[in-house]
């Protein structure tokens, strides 16, 4: 026997068969916040979450709710699956226009290892893929539209289900850890003449966004990110740039976790001109020198998996160590 519960019938979305006690239904805002939390954690030990990722880690129901605030319009945009009246599961949809146009619209789910199998997440996926399609019809981006998905390389239900639903790996992020910022190296060469490295100021803010932004000239499947997104999540205590002259050429971004005990590299950007010199190399330690000063105990940063740069190197050659794959998959609208 099965029991079919309408999720936002009126709004048209799909009303598919689920095992009897499961349903869905909208997300209603705070009151749910702890309970997602929960289906995180009772996910954690199955899907080998990292606590500690940067790229996806294990969210407090304080950092769901600051997520989900972030979202347009949640309550069509998030729904949760129910068991006997509990929560089980829930998925979510963001989306945006990425550096090459594309409008990617991507979902993600989350189900208790015990209620898998059951064919739950396949009803969850057939939301997310419908929600998708309303959407792109009310934004008129079908042209360029495209689903897309994410799991961890360790997340082997997630992984099957996306692929036997046709969804394709794009490309791949790898998290890479240091363990111990008391150990960095020193400084194993000094600068090409000329260039002299310092703290990021506000006045410098144009010149250390243009940095980031033209070292992604090139790359395509990532968002775009304006000047005023810069400026709103600006946090310069542990940024570094390099400058020949008067004109900038390579900056370090970093910043400290919530926990005030792990940093992260979230950008080192180096103009293609002036790679291979050192700079990225002189920028990576003196920012991770700052966040040591500022407390941090350990530091993170992820990069894609075919990162041309040779990047791995660098970040190897300080201290970092490979902890996480994260699969990005993608689906054409049609």
């Amino acid at each position: 026997m099965k029991a079919g519960v309408g999720v936002n019938g009126s709004r048209g979305f799909p009303s598919p068969d689920l095992p009897a006690g499961f349903g869905f239904r909208p997300y209603h805002g705070g009151e749910d916040h702890a309970a997602m939390a929960a289906v995180r954690l009772g996910c954690a030990e199955h899907d080998q979450v990292d606590a500690h990722s940067v790229v996806e880690g294990l969210p407090t129901a304080a950092e769901i709710t600051e997520a989900s605030a972030k979202l347009e319009d949640p309550s069509k945009n998030q729904i949760l699956v129910v068991h006997d009246g509990d929560v089980a599961g829930y998925a979510t949809i963001r989306w945006w226009q990425e550096r090459d146009d594309t409008w990617l619209y991507l979902h993600r789910g989350y189900l208790l290892p015990e209620h898998r199998g059951q064919g739950i997440g396949s009803a969850m996926l057939s939301w997310a893929e419908e929600r998708v399609r309303q959407l792109v019809r009310q934004h008129g981006t079908a042209r360029t539209a495209i689903i897309g998905a994410n799991a961890m390389a360790s997340e082997r239900d997630a992984t099957a289900l996306l692929q036997e639903a046709g969804y394709r790996q794009v490309f791949s992020l790898v998290e890479l850890e240091l363990g111990n910022l008391r150990q960095l190296p020193e400084r194993s060469s000094e600068l090409p003449t000329g260039i002299r490295t310092g703290p990021v100021r506000t006045s410098h803010y144009r010149a250390a966004w243009r940095t980031v932004v033209d070292s992604y000239a090139s790359t395509s499947l990532t968002p775009k990110w304006t000047f005023r997104d810069f400026c709103d999540t600006a946090d310069p205590a542990c940024w570094r740039a390099a400058w020949d002259g008067e004109n900038m050429v390579g900056v370090a971004l970093c910043s400290i976790r919530r926990d005030r005990t792990m940093g992260e590299v979230e950008e080192l950007s180096v103009r293609a001109d002036r790679r291979r010199l050192g700079i990225g190399r002189a920028l990576l330690l003196e920012a991770l020198r700052s966040l040591r000063k500022e407390g941090a105990t350990t530091a993170r940063l992820h990069t894609g998996t075919a990162n041309p740069h040779r990047s791995y190197d660098l970040y190897e050659s300080v201290g970092f160590r490979r902890q996480n794959e994260y699969v990005r998959y993608r689906k054409p609208l049609a």
